[in-house]
């Protein structure tokens, strides 16, 4: 399958992760001419609620509404409901096979994305909370899952996507966190991947805060970013046409 047909300018979703509504709407107000998709996640909607929301979508953007439900099924699915009617692209649901299907079930024009594993938890965090097996074998099961159940797509570590994008036969999407660069200092982050290395390995959208929001020159580092994007579509395309040429002589 060939990367998906999306604007370079929504290939990056910059998270809000702020304080205050008016933050989140100066950062939106630097970086629109570049950047077309944001996120808003616990800490922003709890400070500034649909409202912000409202604001975002009437400036013409794209919103990851990214609270991550996780509750009792039928407040899963209630809560969704409230997402109808507001313009949101995007929202995400953590939590077992019920909660799962409870949120598709609501999720009327809104895509609902599967979190497969946080890309701040390492092997040895999946151990502490008792998880068996490797880490890639529970993100390809949750996402196959997530697949059945009526999901449009999974949030997943890059170092994943190839491992989805081989084994899952669907059009699915998987926006990646756990961005940064090599020589990007440590942070909460520990399965991370390079733009150009999240999408060489078949993401469809990667979200990027902290890097950004740090920048000496945002503007100038989302250009890099993005070209950086464009070269790691390219692979893709090339490594496909590789296998779609072996598979046809074999």
């Amino acid at each position: 399958m060939e990367p998906k047909d999306i604007p370079l300018r929504d290939r990056i979703i910059f998270a809000l992760d702020v304080e205050t509504p008016d933050e989140a709407r100066s950062w939106v107000k630097t970086l629109e001419g570049s950047i077309g998709f944001y996120k808003v996640g616990l800490e922003l909607f709890l400070a500034g609620g649909f409202p912000i929301v409202e604001w975002i979508k009437t400036r013409g953007h794209k919103v990851f509404f990214d609270l991550k439900f996780f509750d009792v099924p039928n407040t899963v699915m209630k809560a969704v409901r409230q997402l109808r009617g507001r313009g949101i692209d995007f929202a995400t649901v953590h939590g077992n096979t019920s909660i799962v299907r409870a949120a598709a079930s609501a999720k009327g024009e809104v895509k609902i994305l599967a979190v497969t594993v946080l890309t701040s938890l390492s092997g040895e965090d999946a151990r502490e909370f008792g998880l068996a097996g490797t880490l890639s074998d529970l993100v390809l099961e949750r996402a196959t899952a997530a697949v059945s159940l009526g999901c449009d797509g999974v949030v997943a570590s890059g170092q994943e996507a190839a491992m989805l994008r081989a084994s899952l036969d669907k059009d699915f999407f998987i926006i990646t966190p756990g961005i940064r660069f090599k020589d990007s200092t440590e942070d909460d982050q520990r399965r991370t991947v390079t733009p150009e290395e999240a999408f060489a390995n078949g993401t469809d959208y990667i979200v990027m805060g902290r890097p950004i929001r740090m920048a000496e020159r945002p503007l100038d580092l989302v250009l890099s970013i993005q070209a950086g994007i464009q070269k790691g579509l390219k692979k893709n395309t090339n490594s496909r046409s590789k296998d779609n040429a072996r598979n046809a002589h074999a």
